[in-house]
């Protein structure tokens, strides 16, 4: 058995650092590598070595092949570790190792082949006796053929890419008539993402349970199962909260699972880390589908590291050098991860992005980060930023920590999910374990609470301090009197929320005690956190106040505002509409992608519509891409 003495690492984020982490442990020289997005980035500094591969979108850095084995020859890499996402089930990069004489630390490439294609992959398990969802593959079909099929299989069914994971892409069709339009956007995330827009469509389950196994290989043929994960709650068929073990899954059925897993890995001789996803009726717990396999390490493997003591990238690089797997572990506990995301759950959860004013992690529990305080969140990458994982000797016992943990996340600069993710454990069904993948949108439109007064008077003592990014010195901040154009002392302060909404601060009737965190940005916005809320508070100046009050007292006149605008910074990938055109209310103009997520731009009203941006524009924040004139009344 060979042991690597150098290793790159062809991702980036928390899951490069987590590699690293272990590298590290087991002394061995790691291997960074990076955009230029990310050149200041945490995992960069904390690797050996590090080399630029390519400007700051993924396809022409991460997604390149040539930059990534390039990299790993010029600094004397034995192996390559592909993280997840990106190139990690890339037959592609897998080849291009062997070519080069470099170990692929990740199975063979018969078994990405074969389980790297949705399509290829349900017909090969299926023909080894593992049950799969009704449905079929897309592959050279035409719309119309696409149509008589899914006729034929019933509604509701699901769009989803043949390749690649994550929920990216996935669309949920209810009915004939959404058909086309999920089939398009679906390819074109697709396309985007994963480089190949194959759909495959599988009949949609009445309140599914998603269910998966972590499996491992070595080559000598031994395969195991090291439990299964709970990964029901999701929204939009991405993961939001994983546990391990499943909530109350019947022995017998948790057998099968396990038994089917290990199936499905044997058919393809599988080597490493692996996960064998299944669907579970909720209502009706006695089958189970088979709906992929990932050939790599999943996002939320520290569940499985934590009830079973074992880390999994070590047996990972174990198994890559010719090792030979331990004895099963035995299941300790309970674990539970929250993936803590730069969005804005108030805002349908749009992605977010900015500098990181201050990042304050909880202790006593794990943390995996992408970030620290002063990092740039961008719009280039995937939108999710840490992993909180907590354990406990029970599931009751596991969420209570990982809510506690949650209030004590502090992240400032950036909006997060982080109050959502609380209100997620604190819910019944939650802590019942009466879990199905439909769970979060019932709790949707989600309002986060509002400022307290604690934070309220927080948000007015920080304008006393220096403004960060500002040329203002911390002389003039100090100053709390009136000043012209300014905000009014701290003491009786205003602010402006982000739902526009006018919010006084009470008079301090007691010093400001406990985690009440703020910082100021280079706007001057002031941002708040306490319990896992954060909020950003605009300070008004007394004229602000003053039009404000004015305004309200006078009735609505005039148009509507005629424009519609971009929800966040990001690219326009499709225009829905021709200029010129005759729209109503709520019909889809553009899209917009950020963070490997679209997001449809709708009609204000009804009108005729004038485009502001074409294809492949660039937009910012609240940008205007289109306008929306009403007819005139006469």
């Amino acid at each position: 058995m060979t042991r690597f003495h150098t290793v790159l690492v062809a991702n980036r984020g928390e899951i490069a650092r987590r590699v690293i982490r272990t590298l590290r442990a087991l002394g061995i020289r790691s291997v960074a590598v990076y955009s230029d997005a990310d050149a200041d980035a945490p995992h960069v500094r904390e690797a050996d070595d590090a080399v630029r591969i390519g400007p700051a979108p993924a396809g022409e850095s991460y997604l390149r092949v040539d930059a990534i084995v390039a990299a790993a020859v010029s600094t004397g890499a034995q192996a390559i570790h592909p993280g997840y996402g990106f190139l990690s089930e890339s037959t592609a990069l897998a080849a291009a190792c062997a070519q080069a004489g470099i170990v692929f630390i990740g199975p063979d490439a018969r078994a990405l082949e074969i389980m790297g294609d949705k399509a290829r992959a349900r017909e090969h398990v299926c023909a080894h006796g593992v049950a799969v969802v009704p449905g079929f593959s897309a592959t050279g079909m035409d719309d119309a053929e696409i149509r008589r099929q899914a006729d034929e299989i019933g509604y509701p069914l699901l769009v989803k890419p043949s390749a690649g994971g994550g929920g990216k892409g996935m669309e949920a069709v209810r009915e004939p008539a959404q058909l086309a339009a999920a089939l398009a956007t679906a390819r074109r995330v697709a396309k985007a993402a994963f480089g190949d827009d194959a759909m495959v469509l599988e009949k949609l389950i009445g309140r599914p349970r998603h269910i998966e196994v972590q499996v491992f290989g070595d080559r000598h043929g031994t395969v195991q199962a090291l439990g299964e994960r709970e990964c029901t709650l999701q929204r939009r068929h991405q993961k939001v909260i994983e546990e391990a073990p499943a909530a109350d899954l019947p022995g017998p059925l948790r057998e099968r699972l396990l038994e089917a897993a290990v199936r499905a890995a044997h058919s393809v001789d599988y080597v490493g880390a692996g996960t064998v996803e299944f669907l579970v009726d909720a209502d009706a717990m006695d089958e189970i589908y088979f709906i992929e396999m990932n050939t790599r390490l999943q996002v939320e493997h520290p569940v499985t590291e934590l009830v079973t003591g074992r880390d999994l990238v070590a047996l990972q690089l174990l198994v890559a050098t010719g090792g030979t797997l331990p004895d099963l572990p035995e299941i300790r506990g309970h674990a539970v991860e929250a993936r803590v995301y730069a969005e804005s759950p108030e805002r349908g959860f749009l992605p977010q992005t900015g500098t990181v004013l201050l990042f304050d992690p909880p202790a006593g529990v794990r943390v995996d980060a992408a970030i620290e305080t002063g990092s740039e969140v961008t719009g280039f990458y995937d939108p999710m930023i840490a992993k909180v994982v907590a354990h406990g000797p029970d599931r009751q016992t596991a969420l209570q920590r990982l809510d506690a943990a949650l209030a004590r996340t502090v992240v400032l600069g950036v909006e997060t999910n982080i109050a959502f993710l609380r209100a997620l454990c604190q819910d019944d069904r939650v802590r019942a374990g009466d879990l199905d993948t439909g769970l979060i949108e019932t709790l949707l439109p989600f309002a986060a609470s509002t400022p307290s007064e604690r934070m309220l008077r927080a948000a007015a003592s920080a304008l006393s301090r220096p403004a960060i990014g500002t040329g203002a010195g911390p002389l003039w901040h100090a100053l709390r009197g009136w000043r012209l154009g300014g905000a009014e002392p701290a003491g009786a302060a205003a602010f402006l929320t982000d739902d526009d909404e006018v919010v006084e601060v009470p008079a301090e009737t007691e010093p400001l005690e406990g985690p009440v965190h703020t910082a100021v940005d280079a706007d001057g916005g002031v941002w708040v956190a306490e319990d896992g809320l954060t909020v950003r508070l605009r300070p008004l100046t007394r004229r602000e106040r003053m039009e404000r009050r004015f305004g309200e007292r006078l009735p609505e006149a005039g148009p509507r505002s005629p424009e519609a605008r971009a929800p966040m910074p990001g690219s326009v990938v499709a225009v829905h509409v021709l200029d010129g055109a005759t729209v109503r209310a709520g019909d889809p103009l553009v899209s917009i992608e950020a963070m490997k997520m679209e997001h449809p731009v709708l009609a204000p009203h009804d009108g005729t519509v004038h485009l502001l941006v074409a294809v492949g524009d660039q937009v910012r924040r609240d940008q205007p891409v289109a306008r929306v004139d009403e007819e005139e009344k006469r």
